[in-house]
């Protein structure tokens, strides 16, 4: 079953024709609203240098089931 997904609101314009595996593999500043000065601090802080990093990073992963949770997200 193939599954169709539209990025093109979560990713920096010049990211929306990449595929999944080049978005995965890209600095964070790929994602819309994020900057270079972002993926600096994230490699500083907590050594994260891509968006695959940042996805499956455990305090983020933590924090986004917490909020599922919570269910008032938004």
């Amino acid at each position: 079953m193939a599954v169709s997904v539209n990025l093109s609101k979560g990713l920096d314009k010049a990211w929306e024709d990449k595929s999944l595996t080049e978005i995965l593999d890209a600095p964070p500043s790929a994602l819309a609203g994020l900057t270079e000065k972002h993926d600096e601090l994230l490699k500083e802080a907590l050594n994260i240098k891509t968006i695959r990093e940042l996805g499956s990073n455990k305090f983020f992963a933590l924090a986004g089931v917490l909020v599922a949770l919570d269910g008032k997200s938004g």
